[in-house]
């Protein structure tokens, strides 16, 4: 072959090849692909009792990569912070773990091998966030593989003067810290004691606060606090 007819030829060996390599390679997918996911309905029966659990509580860092089953991931994020009575205070419904006047300002944003997903308590499904494997942001020391990644959110605002709101203090930028912190530790208790009923394993850490937010699309008034890691024992 001439030199002119190879050079004329790169550009479809190079068509040729990136064909090829789509047939091997996925290409990954968009938010907007990612379907939502109907959690199953959360068992209220089975595990440890909750003495035995409390025996069991510890953080484990060695978490295997395999992925917990959808009845498994449906009845860790109810225990977290799923909805468990239909009337609450201040007109809201009633969650697993309290917060200050039932504000519910904490969201969880679970990082699956495909993705970034919200948990709607209410409806009790994982809704798509963004495509793609973020559980990174939340690894330290090599744990990036394990199955689920919850990442703490807080929504400061939903911290409101409403009617009927007895805290005149929930407007303050320093009792809201106070308040949120103590939310996320109150869900994280609930996780570690979950893990433990279950045969699970559990880490509560921190993460990569700048960069999640911005993947996650996060408005200004929301902020990444934590993360917590969960999975089978390695």
């Amino acid at each position: 072959m001439k030199r002119r007819t190879f050079v004329k030829a790169l550009p479809a060996f190079g068509a040729l090849a990136a064909a090829a390599s789509g047939f091997a390679q996925e290409a990954p997918k968009t938010a907007q692909e990612l379907q939502p996911i109907a959690l199953p309905k959360p068992e209220k029966d089975g595990g440890k009792s909750v003495l035995a659990a409390l025996w069991e509580r510890r953080t484990n860092r060695n978490i295997r990569a395999e992925k917990l089953p959808p009845q498994m991931l449906s009845n860790l994020l109810w225990a977290a912070f799923g909805v468990n009575r239909e009337k609450g205070s201040f007109g809201k419904g009633g969650r697993t773990a309290a917060s200050a006047s039932n504000s519910q300002e904490m969201d969880l944003y679970v990082a699956l091998p495909e993705g970034v997903y919200l948990y709607e308590a209410a409806p009790h499904r994982l809704t798509p966030v963004v495509a793609g494997d973020f559980r990174a942001r939340s690894g330290r020391r090599g744990g990036t593989t394990a199955p689920v990644h919850i990442f703490y959110v807080v929504d400061l605002t939903r911290y409101t003067m409403g009617p009927g709101q007895p805290d005149r203090s929930i407007g303050d930028p320093e009792v809201q810290k106070s308040y949120y912190f103590t939310a996320v530790g109150l869900i994280a208790a609930n996780i570690y004691l979950f893990a433990a009923s279950q045969g699970l394993v559990a880490w509560f850490h921190n993460c990569d606060k700048q960069n999640t937010a911005k993947e996650f699309k996060l408005r200004p008034d929301q902020r990444v606090l934590f993360a917590q890691t969960v999975g089978y024992p390695a």
